[in-house]
């Protein structure tokens, strides 16, 4: 099939909610060193500096840093210490075992898509898959076990280097639209939350610049409340400033722009 486009799909705070799943296991992974729980928008202040795309090395860092601004004597964590407090918070037992045993944090994770918006755009004729930074088995559960999807196109952890480096991205588009990266190749649009998923798009537009790239960003959940809109907008102007072409409320609003993306 002659495709008129691609878009590939962030999946955290993109296509689940993790407000209450691995942003809930950065904060309560923080406080079991420092004291210390951080706020949804320290965690935010942090991702806008557009590097720190993994929660693990993120929480370290959160932790090496408030250690420091309150000099505190505390043995800092590896990175291995890390994964394992996030195995028991976010999965609740080893990730190998069946998903009916899995009682940790994952369970909270509300999905963001309405049904049926990938069925429509393979009917439109446009290319999709997931660059995601999350764990292999919890992009599986997510999109198998939750959106019913099977055998879909995906780059999980440990498939790429980390966002935002554009390895991941270059190499799914370029699968899906079979094709060399040039002025006449459909256009690849990549859909994240942060600064870093923005870069990725910028990255690729350096390595390829005759291909046309196209970032759009969406506002993470927690920003959406009413009673967050100042966070939300000063949250929107920093993407708009990182290069975000478009930025959406939530994901189900593609459907109102694909047709202009593509020229469809």
């Amino acid at each position: 099939m002659n495709i008129k486009g691609v878009i590939l799909f962030d999946i955290d705070g993109v296509i689940r909610d993790v407000s209450n799943s691995y942003r809930l296991a950065v904060q309560k992974a923080v406080y079991k060193y420092c004291g210390f729980e951080p706020s949804s928008f320290d965690i935010d202040v942090l991702k806008n500096e557009g590097i720190w795309n993994n929660d693990w090395d993120l929480t370290l860092e959160l932790i090496n840093r408030f250690s420091k601004d309150h000099q505190l004597s505390i043995s800092v964590p590896t990175k291995k210490d890390i994964i394992n407090i996030f195995k028991n918070l976010y999965f609740g037992c080893d990730p190998q075992k069946e998903y009916k045993y899995w009682t940790g944090f994952i369970r909270n994770e509300k999905i963001l898509v309405d049904d049926g918006l990938f069925e429509e755009l393979t009917n439109n004729k446009i290319g999709w898959g997931f660059v995601s930074g999350a764990e292999q088995e919890s992009v599986k559960f997510v999109l198998e076990q939750r959106l019913n999807l099977r055998n879909v196109p995906i780059i999980a952890m440990g498939d790429a280097p980390d966002k935002p480096n554009p390895e991941g991205f270059l190499h799914l588009a370029n699968q899906l639209l079979n094709c060399d990266f040039n002025e006449t190749s459909p256009p690849a649009a990549y859909i994240g939350d942060t600064i870093a998923d923005v870069n990725t798009v910028l990255n690729a537009r350096k390595k390829f610049p005759k291909q046309k790239f196209i970032s759009i960003a969406v506002v993470p959940p927690h920003l959406q409340k009413t009673s967050n809109y100042k966070k939300r907008i000063s949250y929107e102007s920093r993407l708009r400033e990182a290069g975000a072409d478009f930025i959406l409320q939530n994901i189900n609003e593609i459907k109102h722009i694909y047709h202009d993306l593509f020229l469809i």
